[in-house]
């Protein structure tokens, strides 16, 4: 049976990341995946061009029920430090808006980077491999994994579970790690979709239907007080219900019943530019708000009151008009569910993990990373960034 140090499951971002690392720090390692194709994941990630960091990351740009968990790891390991490995590559990149950082070409280079740091370490690779069962061995300088798999058995004194959520089940995504997790004992955060579109009743939907594909700038909210989350975005029609980078980001915040509600002139007062538009303006409502949106928008978001002339209009009815605008409030149905959810919510209750090591507090030399974990980024390349930084910190501690 062949011996190792570590075996890492799961060969995506976290995965190859936390392997390179131990391996270049003379652990032997075993990288395994049940995939054909290497970390597609990151293939399609945006749009093929691989949002791999964020240059604004920090502790209030992820979600988990244990906020201060993800500190220690991102500290260890920054987005700069991200940028001096892709630098160290030659690879060409470019920043987006709010700190965005893209490949300018493909991010195919990003995962021939990670091939290539594995390989440096000279990582072992089974792939594809699938695990059929994992053992503890309680044998005193033997201690370790025994893994069950189907290129044969294996034994390593660590094991690493980086095998992600839930999201885009079309690539192969499972549960495996959250199995792995609830069979060694440890507690799971209850997973559902995050960066998610939204969907709404299909009898209340029925009128913006046909406005699929438009998109406006809207400060998007959900909660309330304390609870409250606010994102200033693109929103985007769709058949079913609402998408776009705004609605993504507050799904990660949105509970089922509750509303979210959306700012349709940021930074304006509606009210206000009413009132003063009104004097002597035969206008109907319809076209001048058709000035403010795409015009099929504004005149089936004011339904009958499209018509309606603004200088016919009391005050009190534009101030209203002004405050609905600033405030439309709806209840989704639900999401568009795993398979157009960018990353899971929930995942490994990370109280039961040590923040420096990611070692189970319970199970000595057990290990979760990335995705499977219970850490879940805003869009934009922090989920990315989580990978790097829970699989260096990972590798490093090995």
């Amino acid at each position: 049976m062949q011996q190792f140090d570590v075996a890492v499951i799961g060969a995506g971002a976290a995965g190859m990341m936390c392997a390179a690392v131990a391996a270049q720090r003379g652990r032997r390692v075993v990288l395994i995946d049940h995939a054909k194709l290497l970390a597609e994941k990151i293939r399609i990630s945006g749009g093929g061009r691989c949002n791999f960091t964020n240059r604004r990351v920090a502790p209030e740009n992820f979600i988990s029920a244990n906020p201060h968990f993800a500190k220690s790891a991102l500290a260890g390991f920054t987005p700069e430090d991200f940028i001096g490995l892709v630098n160290r590559y030659g690879i060409a990149w470019h920043e987006k808006h709010r700190g965005q950082l893209f490949c300018d070409h493909s991010s195919e280079e990003i995962i021939r980077l990670l091939r290539a740091e594995c390989d440096l370490g000279g990582v072992q690779w089974r792939m594809p491999c699938t695990v059929q069962d994992i053992a503890r061995i309680e044998d005193g300088a033997q201690a370790g994994f025994r893994l069950a798999t189907s290129e044969g058995a294996l034994q390593a004194t660590n094991l690493v579970v980086a095998t992600g959520g839930l999201a885009i089940p079309q690539l192969g995504a499972t549960d495996y790690g959250l199995k792995v997790a609830r069979q060694f004992g440890l507690k799971v955060i209850e997973p559902r979709p995050a960066l998610v579109p939204l969907t709404f009743d299909a009898s209340g939907w029925a009128d913006f239907i046909d406005l699929a594909g438009l998109a406006l700038e809207a400060d998007v909210s959900t909660g309330e007080g304390r609870n409250s989350q606010a994102f200033l975005e693109d929103v985007l029609f769709t058949h079913r219900g609402l998408s776009g980078p705004g609605i993504l980001q507050i799904s990660s915040y949105w509970q089922p019943g509750q509303p979210i509600s959306l700012d349709l002139a940021p930074g304006q007062n509606m009210s206000q530019a009413l009132i003063e538009a009104k004097s002597g303006n035969r206008q109907q409502l319809g076209t001048l708000l058709g000035t403010l949106w795409p015009k099929r928008l504004a005149e089936r978001w004011l339904g009958e009151d499209a018509v309606k002339r603004l200088a016919d209009m009391p005050d009190r009815q534009l101030i209203e008009l002004g405050e609905r605008i600033h405030a439309w409030q709806l209840t989704p149905s639900g999401t568009e569910g795993y398979k157009k959810a960018e990353v899971m919510r929930g995942g490994v209750d990370t109280r039961g993990l040590d923040q420096r090591s990611m070692q189970a507090k319970a199970v000595p030399g057990l290990h979760f990373i990335g995705e499977t974990v219970d850490v879940t980024g805003w869009l934009g390349g922090y989920n990315f960034q989580w990978a790097w930084a829970s699989g260096a910190a990972c590798g490093r501690s090995l």
